[in-house]
């Protein structure tokens, strides 16, 4: 198969890379040895050095073999973006466990399955969060939790690190057979599944990253604005990795609030912003009535959701810098595509395959991957950023990767240059603000009320989120319910990123021969656009 990508990747970055069989903690010690006296993290007042960040990543190791953490165990973070993540992620990596990601959003029923699913005997969690993890203690396999405050004064992890020394031994890793993250992910079954991210995967995909932005970066001297959320892929990799990887200062930001986010580009002058839509969107709403100097912003990068086009070219007028959009899954570490940084750039494009990546479109004819110009099949993508696998879900696994191509569940179409466009979905997913949104998920708690006798959820247009979620709902005979006590009962057992937006009440829903509920005729039969206005990218 001919690749027309390949001459748009922009002279002064590689073709293709080395991909070096090293650990992710190798990875990062590199850069604590080369940057050793340059901030590493910027969190309010607190400035950590790599020398630092590496220290404390140490007393973290031993504290976890202390409490007789070992090889393969899998350790749970549970934590909003803080200095403490990264400190407990790569301790976690460094004594040869595996990070299980959760989200600090998640309810209970939520929690319980991910840490029950993924075997986690200890957690590192958010002191607000403790009452939650003590309610479902006795139905997981957790034995021992630390505690993170976010007054370091009062952190029961912080002052534990100062009473250890740093660990002397570190566990062997094969990087590409051992698994150093847990992303969980949705799915049509509507049960998250554990993606198994090696150390292989996560090194190649920060280097992957790296290269496709190698003329546009000093290594040494970049301000990165650490708002996507650490326990995401995109944040991750986009945000924590990247950033140490090239010797960057790593701006933690727990939450986006634009007024403070702006005060910290005026008073701290960030030169990478690695986004998410509904954070250009607040920017550009903000700029409007208050302007702002943005001119310390060189790069930007848009992921998790997709970027509609009128955000993209205003955001890019006023700011003077090309927002670079992408497109990846948690699957796939998590970047696959991206436009280039300078030369031919496509607004509307998820752009071209990064370095050491392959892409397809499968022919609906042969169900074979080909790169037929503008037929639309489904995405297919290999390289050394796909995943090992699901978490003891070995025929799912054999359903998502295929002879080493990794099928994504998007429906896209190819140009004649290369460049990839997103043109539906094939899974039933909904992304609303950069989170991904299993219907099924929400359909279950809304069946499990006892007036509720059928339930439907679908995502509809949105210009500020991308998508929201929305609901029918078909109550049992004789039953009355408030569209507000049927949000107050969802909001009981999902995060709140899930919760119905709005819930129609139907005497029926429209069905197919066999019994299938027609979604698309119930968006259609409401006025909502099933074709979005741009659907143009959607990371992760």
């Amino acid at each position: 198969m001919d690749r027309p990508w390949k001459k748009h990747i922009p002279s002064g970055n590689p073709l293709e890379i080395e991909i070096p069989e090293i650990s992710l903690t190798d990875l990062f010690y590199h850069s604590v040895e080369k940057y050793a006296e340059h901030t590493a993290v910027t969190f309010k007042e607190d400035r950590y050095t790599y020398s630092q960040l590496g220290q404390l990543v140490k007393r973290f190791a031993r504290l976890l073999a202390d409490a007789g953490v070992e090889k393969g165990d899998r350790v749970a973070l549970m934590l909003p973006n803080c200095p403490q993540y990264p400190i407990s992620f790569y301790g976690t990596l460094l004594q040869g466990a595996i990070v299980v990601q959760i989200n600090p959003m998640y309810k209970s029923n939520e929690l319980i399955h991910v840490l029950k699913d993924s075997g986690a005997r200890y957690i590192i969690v958010l002191d607000d969060l403790l009452p939650l993890v003590e309610e479902v203690l006795v139905e997981t396999n957790l034995e021992k939790i630390w505690r993170v405050s976010k007054e370091k004064n009062d952190c029961e992890m912080m002052k534990s690190l100062l009473s250890v020394s740093e660990t002397d031994s570190y566990a062997s890793i094969d990087p590409g057979e051992d698994v150093a993250v847990l992303q969980y992910t949705g799915g049509t079954t509507g049960r998250s599944k554990g993606a198994m991210l090696t150390h292989r995967n996560i090194v190649a995909n920060t280097l992957q990253s790296a290269a496709t932005s190698k003329i546009n970066i000093q290594e040494g001297k970049e301000r990165v604005l650490g708002v996507s959320p650490l326990f995401h892929v995109y944040g991750m990799t986009s945000g924590m990795n990247l950033t140490f990887y090239n010797g960057g200062d790593l701006i933690i930001i727990s939450r986006f609030e634009v007024a403070e986010f702006v005060d910290m580009i005026k008073t701290l002058k960030p030169t990478i912003f690695p986004g998410v839509p509904t954070m250009y969107i607040a920017l550009l709403q903000y700029y409007r009535s208050h302007p702002f100097d943005m001119d310390c912003l060189k790069s930007c990068i848009s992921g998790s959701s997709p970027l509609p086009l009128h955000v993209l070219s205003s955001f890019n007028e006023v700011s003077g810098s090309k927002i670079a959009e992408g497109y990846g899954l948690s699957e796939a570490s998590p970047v696959t595509h991206r436009n280039p940084v300078t030369g031919l750039q496509k607004p509307g494009s998820i752009g071209i395959p990064i370095q050491n990546t392959d892409a397809a479109i499968i022919d609906n004819i042969t169900g074979e991957p080909s790169l037929m110009v503008d037929t639309p099949g489904e995405l297919v993508i290999k390289g050394p950023q796909v995943m090992k696998g699901y978490w003891g879900m070995p025929e799912e696994t054999e359903k998502t990767i295929q002879n080493g191509w990794l099928y994504t569940g998007d429906i896209a179409k190819m140009d004649q240059d290369g460049f990839f466009y997103i043109v539906g979905r094939k899974k039933e997913m909904i992304i609303a603000g950069g989170f991904n949104i299993y219907p099924i998920e929400i359909e279950e708690v809304l069946y499990s009320h006892p007036k509720v006798l059928e339930a439907a959820v679908f995502g509809v247009p949105d210009q500020y989120r991308g998508e929201t979620v929305h609901a029918a709902v078909v109550l049992k005979p004789n039953e009355t319910i408030t569209e507000k006590e049927l949000q107050d009962y969802c909001r009981e057992h999902l995060a709140a990123f899930k919760i119905p937006d709005m819930i129609m009440f139907l005497r029926e829903f429209p069905k197919t021969a066999v019994g299938k509920v027609l979604k698309r005729k119930l968006q259609e039969a409401h006025g909502f656009q099933i074709e979005r206005e741009s659907v143009n990218n959607k990371m992760i």
